[in-house]
């Protein structure tokens, strides 16, 4: 008997032809980065365990309220005074999670793969600010929110963590409110699309 064929579909999948329409314009790009891994972690950052997970993934944990620490294909995003979202490439969770949790050698510590909880929207270009400001009340000028910032904020209501980047932003996103922000960012973004963008 053939083992059944499992076929994994993003929480955003359905909009892609849509965000790719959306994006045509030029000032303006919508996508999603499915199955990203992530992975949060919860420990005290003045302990020793938080110095030799720095240590076992190369990167310090970021200890600056709403920034953003990176290395190779990883990102630590700072959510709060104990507590992180590790970013790296799909497949990276089991491999990730052994590292931190050896690193914590017994200590009070909280990893926990978050991978299917949310998935990540892209929100880039020119208009990018523009969009995300009709439903965001942060203050995203490049000055306050620029490259190597992030936040737990709400776009359109729903509970996002928002990481500004160098080529736009990207949306980490509960994966049962998927649909509607991207539902929400294709309308926010009709005013910027086609050729008038």
């Amino acid at each position: 008997m053939a083992e059944p064929t499992v076929v994994r579909r993003s929480p955003a999948a359905a909009f892609a032809a849509r965000f790719e329409a959306a994006s045509a314009g030029g000032g303006l790009r919508l996508a999603e980065i499915p199955f990203l891994t992530q992975i949060n972690l919860r420990v005290d950052p003045k302990s020793p365990a938080a110095e030799r997970i720095g240590t076992a993934i190369g990167v310090p944990l970021p200890v600056e309220p709403g920034t953003v620490a990176g290395g190779g294909d990883l990102e630590v995003l700072w959510l709060g005074p104990d507590e992180w979202v590790l970013l790296a490439p799909d497949g990276a969770a089991p491999g990730l999670v052994a590292r931190l949790t050896e690193a914590a050698g017994g200590e009070h510590v909280s990893v926990v793969d978050v991978s299917a909880q949310r998935t990540t929207l892209v929100v880039a270009g020119d208009r990018a600010r523009d969009v995300l400001a009709h439903g965001c009340t942060l203050d995203l000028h490049p000055r306050v929110f620029g490259p190597g910032r992030c936040a737990q904020t709400t776009l359109a209501r729903a509970g996002v963590v928002l990481v500004a980047g160098a080529d736009g932003f990207r949306l980490l996103v509960r994966s049962s409110f998927a649909g509607y922000v991207a539902e929400w960012l294709l309308d926010a973004s009709v005013e910027y699309v086609g050729p008038a963008a």
